[in-house]
């Protein structure tokens, strides 16, 4: 893995959105090592998360290890470690075979699009919590009622879709700089299919334009990238995910 690879596209506005969240949760800090920044979060266990910032301290395991103390330290048991590559497609090889203490798990696509026009509000799409559009992405419909107030953190909002007066899709946004990071899209199975995660996508997008952002990146799987092309994104590489064991 060459240094070429140190900052990917949407890393900064990814980093910087985990340091907005970490104002949301008990005990949880950015630790920045020679190697990795690590995202711990003690009781929110999906943004455990540390990414790999070069190779100039030798392997990716010493990049893994600094950033295992930091987890430790925090009585973190599980987070992930991800190795950013310039690949552009999900089925490519992987750039490194093997993490000692890791095993391999999934991959995420960077995308990133430039905004223009064409971008418009959809009715329905309103602000909520983080935690209400975090339920909303998954598997829980959330009413109207339980929505709660948006958090008051410079840049970062929290949107979900709402029909027959529950949520049933949800998204966060962060604007960093002139570029807005996606994270966390998703609609409830019995509302797939329907268009409603492009349609939300969308309105965030052309929020994020009305406030100055000029350019958008985000990770996806490889059933949004679809989406996410048809909104004009590009793949600028990949974060090839390992968890620890």
């Amino acid at each position: 893995m060459s240094s070429d690879t140190a900052v990917m596209p949407g890393q900064q506005t990814l980093v910087a959105s985990w340091r907005a969240l970490a104002l949301l949760s008990p005990g949880a800090r950015l630790i920045r090592s020679t190697a990795a920044v690590a995202a711990v979060f003690p009781t929110w266990a999906p943004l455990n998360n540390a990414i790999m910032l070069t190779a100039s301290e030798g392997s990716p395991a010493a990049a893994a290890s600094q950033a295992t103390s930091a987890y430790a330290d925090a009585e973190v048991d599980a987070w992930a470690f991800w190795l950013p590559s310039r690949a552009t497609d999900l089925d490519a090889p992987d750039e490194v075979q093997e993490v000692s203490g890791f095993k391999r798990d999934t991959t995420t696509l960077i995308m990133q699009t430039t905004l223009g026009p064409g971008l418009r509000a959809h009715d329905g799409v309103v602000r909520a919590s983080i935690a209400a559009a975090t339920r909303a992405a998954g598997d829980e419909a959330v009413p109207v009622s339980d929505l709660g107030e948006p958090e008051r953190v410079p840049g970062l909002t929290a949107w979900v879709m709402v029909r027959d007066g529950v949520a049933v899709a949800g998204a966060w946004s962060f604007v960093h700089g002139s570029d807005c990071g996606i994270y966390a899209v998703g609609t409830m199975p019995g509302w797939r299919r329907r268009g409603l995660a492009r349609a939300l996508t969308a309105h965030v997008l052309g929020e994020a334009q009305r406030r100055g952002a000029r350019t958008a990146t985000l990770q996806s799987t490889r059933m949004g990238q679809p989406l996410y092309e048809s909104l004009g994104f590009e793949p600028a590489g990949r974060y090839e995910e390992w968890i620890s064991h």
